[in-house]
């Protein structure tokens, strides 16, 4: 083929004198990374005059897009090998391949596999998806895509050097232009540029060809854990570099000791002699600094600035600096910031900063990998609007647009290199001595870190550089290390996979659990600080227990903080063959390995809105945390901002209680408040008194518009409890005086053998069956003649598994233990009706087939009619008993389960409006709330575990015309909660897609209610430390709970 010009190792003869290849293919060469390709510049473009590039504005550019909608059409062949026939499909011409059969249209940037083409995507964590043979990759099973596109030139562009510049091309590719052979890249999340200027005409139609290997040596070290997908995915742009240009430039701010005034260095690199002029204006174009140097080759600015304006991530003040020479300009914008670590703690000008924040994949549901900038640009809004304030490249550099919107929104940004080789520490031996700790690899992972610093290096949001992930250790990290701080000593430099830190500035640990991390923080001889660079696992359901985490952040100044795994679940969007869209995951695609849903494990959903955990996220690591009441209407906050006070927002309160809400007002708060420190706020206009279960609401909302929210955009909320609940004693002597009855309710057990019949003063008749000692019918008096239960009323202890329970021991523990199949048993069953109160105790055993545990339960039942006659009234109280060999770790829940027929509506006194659980549930403020049932359910891309409400006081379930079918009372129990579902928790355990639940929706109108008394936490076992402790629902103890229904 003439893709493989690069000769290193001739293959042997055959007996007949020939062989295919005939030399090593690049894409399988080691020792080819590039050929013909440009040194690696910063990402910046060209314009004509100082004017224009002050606009910003890219059509003003020297440029010339070759993709998207502003570029031409191309268009697409693919082979399954490099080998295959049409490798000369350069020479042919465009209308040829137009009009060919064998030819259709792409989109670029875009992946072939997501527009039907290949053998389709395949996502692996970590296994390679093909043999695993260093450097090599296989001849036959490794597809190639062949694009051609046109474009033309203009006349004036002559006298210009025509680079060709892609910006990111999975995994490797050769380039012609008008049937000339250019070069060879890979790296597929690097750019890429040519120059193409003796190959280009400027009069005529101009002809590109790409090859693109769907694998290469470079595939080893790009085993980053999401979907294999192959393409043109980045933009393809020409760039017109006049004679007098800038090749490159580099931004240093160099804050002084004092982080007051500073020192704007700038290199610029020329390619003849030239006058350059510098000038940095400010945020309002005022100008602060100019300057005039003429050489050529290497210049260096050095410019005195006054007590600049610092850029945070809180306050991103940007000023920008121009660069002009006769006939070209570029401009830059810039922030002056410092990076150091001190006395071991680390800081951005001269104070500690927590990170807040989360590992971003570049991931769109239809396109892949290829991002358009509308959905990047919502990404980053979302994380500002929720709180985050930094993100992880995981792992690899991403769309250099990224960085210009961090830069322009405020958040810090660890950039990683586009290294990760996973796979290979998992074949057996030392796996670093594949490629990390292989001489021969050094090039190859200098190459990456090159690439990266060298774009990215002016962009002050980037405050660590970060050699990749999960690539073991070896001297190639250390190589990698030692590169980037001859290019830059500004920032630090992180790799997690250096576990001691040898060649790491700092220490940098994944899913460590809190206990784990308060010890690195408690270590007293330490140097460098900590930071978890993955933790809070966000698959599915969860993560639990975040709070914990940002407590230690902030009560140790060692720890940095962390990034969450991850942004996004990868689903990619498809359709089941009845034309239902889901979104699919590992093994939805006939790929083979696969690891299935581990690829959905993001704080948002597919389609990148937010799951319950980002809005969770959101409180644990809000800004201004509310502590406690002091003095009686005083509260004390603290402010966690890093840099600024909280002037820039506003507050007000109002009172929430059962039964009734108090509208309050706004609230002033103190000027001054440090970052870091706590306050006191005084909250006017108190009640003297408060109804039952009173909560004092707090919250915090921007004052005016920023660059990412409007005004009046929540940033914090705070719920302090004033008073404590009622409880069920006292409800029970407000509604069950047994003085005040001449007639509670009788027992008719001659009707049915198999039956009680239980009828109330107010004329509600309750059916108990006693063959399985449960109430079995509920006719209201309203409508006598139907029983509102459509299944007998029995005790419940799974829950459907989540990913974080199937993760950890405790799902394991729960399907070994037969959890999902524990059945309710009577032993007994005794009946009175003396005095008025019919009263049934029911004995019973719950447990599962072929195990030798149960939970024994004494249940009783009393059936009695309300204080003043107004209401029939269940009570239900339980005392409960493990015994047996081999009890389960844990109860996935204790509470009672029915369906109800015809619930249209939900409305309880709790936690809300969302889904809560014991450790996923401060987001969530205690209040009333109504909600539709269909409104209660969460679609998780895999079905589990949904919709549950905790902290619940009352609930009650309307039917039409939202009357009550029934109520449940929980008194003051704490953690006390509810489901109300159209699916069972056995169908929900089943399904593997939501398509696949929605068929088994219950029969019309009917909901399955789950009232707990209590219920497991959700962890973060999916990858990392499983429930806490403190939120485990223990299986060894005894347990008396009681409910009221009415």
């Amino acid at each position: 083929m003439s893709g493989f010009l690069t000769t290193h190792r001739e293959g042997r003869p055959t007996q007949a004198g020939k062989v295919d290849p005939k030399s090593t293919p690049d894409w399988n060469n080691l020792k080819v990374i590039h050929r013909n390709t440009l040194p690696p510049r910063a990402s910046f473009y060209l314009y004509n005059n100082e004017t224009d590039a002050l606009s910003r504005d890219l059509s003003r550019t020297k440029s010339q897009k070759l993709s998207g909608e502003h570029g031409g059409p191309w268009l697409f062949r693919l082979a399954k090998s490099p080998l295959e026939g049409g490798a000369a499909f350069y020479k042919q011409s465009f209308a040829e391949l137009l009009t060919s059969p064998e030819w259709s249209h792409i989109n670029v940037p875009g992946m072939w596999q997501l527009q039907g083409f290949g053998k389709g995507p395949q996502y692996t964590n970590i296994d390679f998806p093909f043999p695993v043979n260093p450097p090599h990759v296989p001849l036959d099973d490794n597809e190639c895509g062949r694009y051609v596109t046109i474009f033309h030139l203009r006349p004036e562009d002559e006298q210009d050097q025509i680079r060709l510049r892609f910006e990111g091309v999975d995994s490797a590719f050769t380039i012609w232009v008008n049937e000339h052979e250019v070069g060879y890249s890979q790296g597929s999340r690097n750019p890429s540029e040519f120059d193409i200027t003796p190959y280009v005409k400027f009069r005529e139609l101009n002809y590109l060809a790409v090859e693109v290997y769907q694998r290469c040596d470079g595939s080893y070290i790009e085993d980053q854990d999401q979907w294999w997908l192959s393409g043109i995915f980045r933009d393809v742009l020409l760039h017109k570099f006049p004679k007098t240009h800038f090749e490159d430039f580099h931004v240093q701010t160099i804050l002084h000791d004092d982080y007051q005034d500073a020192t704007l260095q700038v290199d610029v690199q020329l390619p003849n002699d030239a006058e350059v002029q510098l000038r940095l204006l400010d945020a309002d174009g005022n100008e602060i600094a100019k300057k005039v140097k003429v050489g050529q080759g290497s210049i260096t600015f050095e410019l005195p600035i006054g007590n600049p304006h610092k850029w945070t991530a809180e306050v991103p003040y940007l000023y920008t600096l121009t660069l002009s020479v006769p006939g070209c300009a570029i401009a830059e914008r810039v922030g002056f910031r410092r990076v150091e670590l001190i006395d071991g703690v680390f800081c951005v000008n001269g104070s500690p900063i927590k990170i807040r924040g989360t590992n971003r994949h570049e991931h769109h549901p239809d396109t892949g990998r290829a991002v358009d900038y509308d959905f990047l640009k919502r990404d980053l809004l979302l994380m500002k609007r929720h709180n985050l304030n930094a993100i992880r490249t995981s792992h690899y550099i991403n769309d250099h647009r990224l960085y210009d919107l961090a830069d322009e929104l405020g958040l810090w940004i660890l950039d990683e290199s586009d290294l990760e080789c996973h796979g290979l520490l998992v074949v057996g031996g030392d796996g670093s001595k594949f490629t990390s700790d292989n001489p021969d690899w050094e090039a190859a992972y200098v190459d990456r870190a090159r690439q990266m610093v060298m774009r990215d290096f002016n962009h002050p949001s980037i405050i660590l550089w970060s050699l990749g992930n999960e690539s073991g250790y070896g001297r190639n990290h250390k190589a990698m290390y030692d590169f980037i701080k001859s290019v830059d000593t500004s920032r630090l430099i992180h790799y997690e996979g250096d576990y001691n830190a040898e060649s790491a500035d700092i220490i940098s640990r994944m899913y460590y659990s809190v206990k784990g991390m308060e010890d690195y923080a408690k270590d007293r001889s330490w140097e460098k600080p900590v930071m978890l660079c993955e933790y809070i696992h966000a698959m599915g359901n969860g993560p639990g227990n975040i709070k914990e985490y940002i407590d230690i952040f902030y009560k140790y100044p060692r720890l940095m903080g962390g990034f969450v795994w991850e942004w996004a679940n990868h689903g990619l969007r498809t359709k089941t063959k009845d034309g239902e869209v889901y979104f699919g995951y590992g093994g939805d695609f006939g790929d083979v390995p696969n690891d299935g849903n581990f690829v959905l494990d993001g704080l948002c959903f597919s389609d990148h809105t937010p799951t319950p955990g980002l809005t969770e996220y959101k409180k644990a690591i809000e800004p201004v945390q509310t502590l406690a009441l002091e003095d009686g209407n005083k509260v004390r906050i603290i402010n966690r901002y890093d840099f600024i006070k909280l002037d820039h927002l506003r507050c007000k309160w109002w009172i929430v209680a059962d039964g009734s809400e108090i509208s309050g007002g706004g609230v002033e708060i103190p000027k001054d408040i440090q970052p870091h420190k706590e306050a006191l706020i005084t909250i006017d206009g108190l009640p003297e008194s408060y109804a039952p279960d009173a909560h004092l609401n707090l919250e915090f909302s921007l004052a005016e518009q920023t660059s990412w929210a409007d005004a009046g955009h929540v940033i914090a909320t705070g719920q302090l409890q004033l008073t404590r609940p009622t409880s069920l004693q006292l409800l029970q002597l407000r509604l069950l005086p047994r003085n005040r009855f001449i007639h509670q309710s009788i027992i008719d057990a001659d009707k049915n053998p198999s039956k009680l019949y239980i009828s109330g003063l107010q004329g509600s008749v309750w059916e108990f069956d006693t063959t399985i000692g449960a109430l079995s019918s509920w006719r209201r008096p309203s409508d006598k003649d139907t029983n509102i239960l459509a299944s007998p009323l029995d005790f419940s202890l799974h829950r459907a598994i989540t990913d974080n329970d199937r993760g950890c021991d405790f799902g394991k523990n729960w399907v070994d233990r037969r959890l999902h199949q524990a059945k309710t048993h009577m032993t007994q069953i005794q009946w009175s009706d003396e005095g008025g109160v019919a009263e049934i105790v029911v004995q019973a055993r719950i447990a599962p087939p072929a195990v030798n545990w149960a939970l024994e339960t004494t249940t009783t039942y009393r059936f009695v009619t309300g204080a003043g006659g107004k209401d029939d009234i269940v009570s239900i109280r339980v005392h409960a008993h493990p015994t047996g060999l081999n009890l389960p770790r844990a109860w996935g829940r204790f509470g009672l389960v029915t369906r109800l027929k015809s619930c249209e509506r939900v409305k309880w006194f709790g936690r809300g409006p969302g889904e809560s659980y014991r450790d996923s549930k401060l987001s969530q403020l205690v209040g009333a709330y109504e909600a539709g049932v269909n409104e209660l359910f969460i679609d998780y891309e895999f079905p589990q575990d949904n919709g549950n409400r905790t902290d619940v006081r009352w609930v009650e379930f309307l039917g039409g015309e939202k009357k009550r079918l029934l109520r449940a009372r929980y008194g003051e129990l704490e953690g006390a909660s509810f489901q109300a579902q159209r699916y069972t928790v056995a169908d929900i355990d089943e399904a593997k897609h939501p398509y696949e639940l929605h068929k088994k929706a219950l029969p019309e109108g009917q909901v399955e209610v789950h009232l707990d008394w209590m219920h497991h936490g959700l962890g973060t076992g999916s990858c990392g430390p499983e429930t806490l402790e403190e939120y485990t629902l223990h299986a060894d103890k005894d347990r008396d709970v009681e409910i009221l229904l009415d």
